[in-house]
């Protein structure tokens, strides 16, 4: 029999998850609050749901200074949010980086139209501030081709991540790689619940 995942619940809304459903945070040793995005910081934790909303209330109703019984330097809301988005985006950009380095990357936007042409990446990134005409065309051609895709980073951003100049768009082959990239991306989506338009 496989072994339960222990769970835990969400200080804001109680809901009870799997430990990786939630966000997870612990103390620093100067009481400031810190998100453990891969749960593997030493110390006790808090979590919330994976939701902008209930880390909000939760920093609002003052819940962590409840669970972590004694003072808590969480800083506003919006600042804390923004640590958490900050290192969902480093997540994102580490994977590319990564998959960069193994060879299943392909970048520029003449190769990737043909890629997906020939329906083959598993996942694409186009750049934020790509020209309108050019990031359309790629959109609807990894909508048609059933490719997952996505806006995060400008280009400057891209290239640096593959050690080149500019890049307004990279795609990554079908695999590990491209798998993980989907599930950080939908963990992202998640935390805004389909309120943030940085993403397709």
């Amino acid at each position: 029999m496989p072994r339960n995942e222990p769970q835990r619940s969400c200080l804001s809304c109680r809901t009870v998850k799997d430990k990786h459903e939630l966000l997870r945070f612990v103390l620093a040793p100067d009481q400031t609050l810190v998100p453990d995005l891969q749960a593997k910081l030493p110390g006790r934790g808090a979590y919330t749901c994976l939701k902008e909303s209930c880390l909000r209330a939760a920093v609002a109703k003052k819940q962590f200074a409840r669970s972590f019984h004694g003072e808590v330097r969480t800083g506003t809301p919006d600042e804390l949010v923004g640590q958490v988005i900050v290192r969902m985006e480093e997540r994102i950009a580490a994977y590319l980086a990564l998959a960069n380095k193994a060879g299943k990357v392909a970048s520029g936007g003449d190769t990737v139209a043909e890629l997906l042409l020939k329906r083959t990446p598993g996942i694409v990134c186009i750049a934020s501030d790509i020209s309108s005409d050019i990031g359309e065309k790629l959109r609807f051609m990894a909508e048609r081709a059933g490719v997952e895709h996505f806006a995060m980073f400008d280009k400057e951003r891209l290239g640096a991540l593959l050690g080149k100049e500019l890049r307004s768009v990279v795609a990554v082959e079908r695999g590990g790689f491209s798998e993980t990239l989907q599930k950080e991306l939908e963990r992202y989506r998640n935390f805004f619940q389909g309120g943030r338009t940085q993403h397709e």
